[in-house]
């Protein structure tokens, strides 16, 4: 009976050193962010994009980036539209331009997850954003780029995509 009990703790103590090394694996690697919320309520979350949650709002794309997705958002930060030529943020926001500013915000999305690993490995492809024009994905010295935009942030998790934030507004060609 003895020696049963020194089997089990040892298969036991055997288990531990892969059942915990392995729930690290598989554990959220930016567990700073939440499941719990969608794209758009992790945006207003975050103060680099509240440029972008207005620009969302004005082109009325709030309610298409809280469906089910799954979206990847290449979101530019507030400093990347303050980069933007003087004048052109103002110009999208108005009503008039909404159908252009929505084209822009929609350059910025992808229908499908596409995480920073797997990013990589779509290097020197293009994909097709939700408004139908594509993009190329490089990777440069370890840095992963949208057309000329790198992505300064990755893996922002949300419950209906991810977010990577980059440092240059998309502009569709």
């Amino acid at each position: 009976m003895k020696k049963v009990k020194i089997i089990i703790t040892s298969i036991l103590v055997v288990l531990s050193f892969i059942v915990i090394p392995m729930a690290s694996v598989f554990a959220d690697p930016n567990p700073s962010t939440s499941n719990s919320t969608d794209i758009v309520d992790t945006a207003v979350n975050n103060d680099q994009l509240k440029t972008l949650v207005s620009a969302l709002k004005s082109a009325g794309l709030v309610d298409t980036l809280k469906d089910d997705g799954p979206f990847t958002v290449f979101a530019p930060t507030d400093s990347a539209f303050a980069s933007l030529p003087a004048g052109t943020l103002e110009d999208l926001l108005k009503p008039e331009n909404k159908d252009n500013l929505k084209d822009i915000l929609l350059y910025h999305v992808y229908n499908g997850k596409v995480t920073a690993q797997e990013a990589t490995n779509l290097n020197g492809q293009e994909i097709e954003m939700v408004n139908g024009k594509k993009a190329k994905i490089s990777v440069k010295d370890g840095q992963v780029f949208i057309n000329d935009a790198e992505v300064v942030t990755t893996d922002i998790n949300t419950k209906n995509g991810v977010i990577h934030i980059i440092d240059t507004v998309l502009i569709p060609k």
